[in-house]
């Protein structure tokens, strides 16, 4: 790695740094401020998810969001503990100790650190390159899904329930149905207040940071509420007793032991926790225009995660609740999400008692409109028209993202997306190609109603030829030749092949072959260097024959137009080349 890459990778702040001005630094301020009061009573609930002490989820959304600000490379993923993390924490680490234990504690840092050394170095082996198989389909369902998740999530809250914490979608929704009845309306109202405040802060005050006003606002009707109607009108969070000091210094056990007992739930949990970052910063990527460097963002989850578990921090990946905020707060920069991890040190130390006051309805108000927005309606449409292909890849992600687990849902849309790509792929098109005689330079074009040379065909294949496509092109050429048996020739224009494997460079020599057993030949005009190249190392160049490749169309059928048939020649009425003009006894007639 020289120089320049190693600046890049350890300095990656110093390419987004120029972008920050006075008004930016406003906005990501106020984006920090929502997304540090937000990420308190979040904190608590996934690290009781996870089987952690409650204030190990205050400390993961403190030092991991600013390290993976600074050395990542998006410009509005927050990272800190999630629900999906939390909850794959529990599974790998419940079978070893009893949770909430100092043993148990103990394997979550050691975890962590684990985490964080494969996450950077998959960054520094470019292994970044693996989320261009996220389509843009997969993002949009994802996301779309994710958010239906969020709202979810928080029915209990804003409808005042006492539901199982940690059900899935559906259960979720059942729940609610069954407990219709006992939906508290004052709570309820609560919700709605907040979630007006917000919408009529962004219509007519979009300067004001809405998510604050209206969490205000709703913390103060909840207040009112308390005070006219009675005591117990509204679910408060609860925080309990969480430590008013700095996350405290930790060191992993980073044993042999611990190394071999927990390197598959490692190798699993890292996986999971990247592909879930990539696709939040994929997804608001797409939003923002970002050209998202996935490498840089491996290496910036992987040291946040190194550097946390040193502070209490267990595993951070991208949070889809924070990020989605922390876009919708107005956030310009990575500022916001360094904002956002100081200012909860500073809420902790300073004003951890007073979280107790923000209702959990109001801060559900919130995170529905987050959800909200964040369901990508405009792309959505455009795909539903656009493909059914595209359709399916959408679809199936949306409803794996709401039933099945969320990494699985990615997976899933990934798989599905490669499945039908090699689908396409595997079936290129093959276009007949004649030359224009209305043209001056007569340019080959696809036209049916124009004239093949009865001894050459001119075929486009318009795609890689790989082992997948092989079968295909071969059954197609076979049924265009035995369509017109007298082209013992062919030209193929080369131009949209990019790539040809070891299956398809054999298919082309036994087609050479064929072609020379029928007393003609094959032929090729516009190779690209690469495919060249490639022919040059198996020996399939010379198989095939140097002297039938050409760079120009004037140089190909000037040569090929050498080795047809004269006698054909001489009594063809096409005459679709130039170079019938010299073809006795029409050489003074005009070329049609």
């Amino acid at each position: 790695m020289n120089q320049q890459n190693w600046h890049s990778v350890f300095f990656p702040f110093l390419k987004w740094w120029p972008r920050v001005t006075r008004s930016t630094f406003r906005d990501d301020l106020m984006a920090g401020v929502t997304g540090a009061v937000v990420a308190l009573p979040q904190g608590v609930a996934f690290a009781t998810i996870a089987g952690m002490p409650p204030e190990y989820g205050l400390y993961a959304g403190m030092i991991p969001a600013i390290i993976a600000a600074l050395f990542g490379s998006s410009w509005h993923l927050v990272s800190g503990p999630t629900t999906a993390a939390s909850i794959v924490i529990f599974s790998v680490l419940s079978q070893h100790a009893e949770p909430g234990s100092a043993q148990y504690v103990e394997l979550a840092l050691t975890l962590t650190l684990m985490v964080g050394l494969i996450q950077f170095s998959m960054g520094l082996a470019r292994f970044g390159t693996l989320v261009n198989f996220i389509s843009h389909s997969v993002v949009v369902g994802f996301t779309a899904g994710a958010a239906i998740l969020i709202a979810t999530s928080q029915l209990k809250h804003f409808l005042g329930l006492s539901l199982p914490r940690g059900s899935n979608f559906h259960e979720t929704i059942f729940a609610v149905v069954a407990h219709g009845r006992d939906i508290n309306m004052y709570v309820t109202a609560v919700g709605l207040v907040t979630m007006i405040a917000g919408l009529l802060i962004r219509r007519f005050k979009p300067q004001f940071p809405y998510m604050i006003v209206s969490m205000l606002v709703g913390s103060v009707f909840a207040f009112a509420l308390s005070r006219i109607v009675g005591a117990g009108v509204t679910r408060i969070v609860s925080v309990g007793a969480l430590p008013s000091s700095l996350p405290p210094l930790s060191v992993p056990e980073f044993s042999l032991a611990n190394i071999k007992m927990l390197a598959p739930a490692a190798l699993a949990t890292t996986l999971f926790a990247l592909t879930e970052a990539l696709s939040i910063a994929r997804s608001l990527a797409d939003k923002t225009g970002q050209n998202l460097d996935a490498n840089q963002e491996f290496i910036g989850q992987g040291m946040s995660n190194i550097f946390g578990c040193f502070f209490s921090g267990y595993v951070a990946t991208g949070s889809f609740n924070r990020s989605g905020l922390n876009y919708q707060a107005g956030a310009k920069t990575p500022l916001a999400a360094i904002f956002a991890g100081s200012l909860l040190i500073v809420i902790v130390v300073l004003v951890a008692p007073l979280a107790a006051y923000l209702p959990n309805a109001a801060m559900a108000g919130i995170l529905f409109l987050v959800a909200w927005r964040l369901i990508d309606f405009h792309h959505i449409r455009k795909i539903l028209r656009a493909s059914r292909y595209e359709t399916l890849i959408m679809g199936t992600t949306f409803f794996a993202t709401l039933f099945l687990e969320l990494e699985f849902a990615i997976f899933l849309g990934v798989m599905l997306s490669l499945a039908l790509y090699l689908k396409r792929t595997s079936h290129p098109r093959l276009r007949i190609r004649v030359p224009d005689p209305r043209q001056e330079r007569r340019s080959f074009v696809t036209d049916p109603s124009l004239p093949e040379c009865p001894q050459l065909k001119i075929i486009r294949i318009e795609d890689s030829l790989y082992f997948g496509a092989v079968n295909y092109v071969r059954e197609t050429l076979n049924d265009m030749l035995l369509a017109n048996p007298g082209q013992k020739h062919l030209l193929i224009v080369a131009r949209e092949i990019n790539f040809i494997d070891m299956a398809g460079a054999e298919f082309l020599v036994r087609l050479a072959e064929e072609r020379k057993k029928e007393g003609g030949g094959l032929y090729f005009y516009h190779i690209n260097e690469g495919v060249c190249d490639h022919f040059s190392l198996v020996d399939d160049l010379m198989k095939i024959g140097a002297e039938n490749i050409y760079e120009t169309k004037r140089e190909a059928i000037a040569e090929i137009f050498k080795c047809l048939d004269k006698e054909i020649c001489a009594h063809c009425t096409a005459r679709i080349f130039l170079e019938c003009r010299a073809s006795a006894p029409y050489a003074e007639e005009k070329v049609v």
